[in-house]
């Protein structure tokens, strides 16, 4: 874990800061159109697509992380029973059809003509091995709580599947399109239990060598370093152009766009906003711009001491001038946050209102607290050039008002672990609403049964933000639902458990080379479709 001093990092005014951090805006992204890739002729079939990417994964148990780039390396090994199309609106995946035959009750007919990677029978009794396994307790998934209203799952015949819910919950075609649902063969999740009761942690079988449907086969993956795909020549939907895929770990900005530049990758995931001149007036790439269903927020931790105060948290959120971090940091790309849900996420309100930019008003509301002095603290962020930018011009702001801060910048898997765990006092974090359903965006963040991995990273809940999430989440009434989602985002607006900072537009650094290549809106690469000018 670095430490960055105060004073080595604060800036003289927050116009300074502005104009000196220019860096790499990440998180998740909106209209998602298919993006068509470079000019010049169509690609050949072949080569090794090479992406470099700020993070390692931190897992290919797709029931067994929650982060960005497990999740694209993910996404081409494992298939969900339904898709998202770059408009949010679901497609058939690895199911065809699938209806609510009751209130209770969705059922999904399965594709007949799909196998694993090992050779085995794709089938409904694999499906309901699949969330069986999310849903076990021991295997503690983070991703359980997209589920937790599934009483039963029944297996009507070889390819349908029946989902029972406790309750009516209308999103479950959206919670079942996330990649969490990810679908791994039974003998993989059969090895996997076999190690947990060897004393192994859960995923650590799928991890060594995970087994989906999806267009790409895992190849190897060195920690710290690259994760090989190679491709599916089985794949049911047809084999990819590509031979391989390469995601290399590439934590510095300027490394990845230099590597880009020589041709040693072919995208570089994310570019910063400062470096998107450079790459248009660069020959041979371009950049993609992809509007989000992302938030970035700076999380306060409302366990600990002043946090767990409500006025300390608006001082705070009054005091953090977001115009100046979207304009200085990400050069006007994005849409400022009012709350956590982006614009084109259902339930969206776009009357609520945020708490405005003041800083003399922050002041009175921090000596009302009792901290008229101000006080000292950490803002924990991970290695990327955005977010310690970021962080860096919270530093500043917050000074303003009498708030020492010390930057600690924290490796992303310890990052993820660390926050979970609770110990961090403020932090700076993204989280993209994936199912475009203002559930996923709302109950993992702010509801008391999501403490820690599962998404609430700020441990806020009241007992009426609870009572609201839970209501609009089992109504099947889309007009009931809105309201009830407006009243819970003006709580969230009130009790401040984070700074809604901005919506952000995803940024990629594009070799020219590349065909086909598109973003969804929540930030995954789709990479099925690639293919390279060789």
């Amino acid at each position: 874990m670095k430490k960055v001093s105060n004073k080595s990092l604060l800036f003289t005014s927050l116009t300074a800061a502005a104009l000196l951090l220019g860096a790499c805006g990440t998180d998740d992204s909106d209209t998602g159109e298919e993006t068509a890739t470079g000019g010049g002729e169509e690609g050949s079939q072949g080569g090794d697509l090479v992406i470099a990417q700020l993070s390692d994964a931190v897992s290919l148990d797709p029931h067994g992380s929650n982060d960005t780039p497990s999740s694209n390396v993910a996404y081409n090994i494992y298939e969900s029973l339904l898709v998202t199309d770059e408009n949010m609106e679901l497609q058939p995946g690895l199911a065809t059809d699938w209806e609510m035959v009751d209130d209770l009750t969705w059922q999904f007919d399965l594709r007949e003509d799909v196998t694993f990677h090992d050779g085995s029978e794709f089938n409904a009794d694999v499906v309901k091995a699949n969330f069986d396994r999310i849903l076990d307790e021991d295997i503690a998934s983070p991703r359980a709580f997209l589920y937790e209203m599934v009483e039963e799952i029944n297996v009507v015949d070889d390819y349908t599947i029946e989902f029972v819910t406790e309750y009516p919950f209308s999103p479950l075609p959206a919670h079942i399109s996330h990649n969490g649902g990810g679908i791994m063969s039974a003998e993989l999740i059969e090895e996997d239990y076999a190690a947990l009761e060897n004393g192994e942690e859960p995923g650590s079988a799928i991890n060594q060598n995970p087994v989906g449907t999806g267009p790409f086969v895992f190849d190897s993956w060195t920690s710290g370093d690259e994760i090989v795909l190679k491709q599916n020549e089985d794949y049911w939907n047809g084999a990819p152009a590509l031979d391989s895929i390469t995601f290399r770990v590439v934590p510095e900005g300027s490394t990845r766009l230099a590597d880009l530049e020589t041709g040693a990758v072919h995208v570089s995931d994310p570019i910063s906003p400062s470096d998107m001149s450079r790459v248009e007036n660069t020959n041979g790439v371009r950049v993609n711009q992809q509007p989000s269903v992302s938030l970035s927020y700076i999380g306060f931790n409302a366990e600990k001491e002043p946090y767990d105060n409500k006025l300390v948290r608006q001082a705070l959120s009054k005091a953090i001038d977001k115009d100046t971090i979207i304009e200085g940091i990400y050069q006007g790309i994005g849409l400022p946050a009012t709350s956590p849900l982006a614009p084109d996420v259902f339930g969206y309100d776009e009357d609520v209102s945020g708490l405005e930019y003041n800083v003399e008003e922050a002041k009175e509301l921090l000596a009302e607290a009792g901290y008229e002095d101000g006080f000292s603290t950490t803002l924990w962020t991970n290695d990327n050039q955005d977010r310690i930018d970021i962080a860096t011009n919270v530093q500043a702001q917050l000074q303003e008002i009498g708030v020492d801060v010390e930057i600690e910048i924290v490796e992303w898997g310890a990052y993820l672990e660390n926050t979970a765990a609770g110990e961090h006092d403020m932090f700076i974090l993204g989280w993209s609403t994936v199912t475009g359903d203002a559930d996923y965006g709302m109950y993992p963040l702010f509801h008391s049964a999501n403490y820690g991995t599962a998404g609430n990273r700020t441990f806020f809940s009241t007992d009426e933000l609870d009572g609201l999430l839970d209501e609009a989440r089992r109504s099947s009434d889309d007009d009931e639902r809105l309201e009830l989602y407006s009243q819970a985002q003006e709580i969230l607006v009130d009790e401040a458990p984070m700074s809604y900072v901005h919506h952000s537009e995803f940024l990629l650094g594009v070799s020219e080379d590349v065909e086909g290549l598109w973003q969804h809106p929540t930030g995954i690469l789709m990479l099925r479709d690639v293919t390279l000018n060789q």
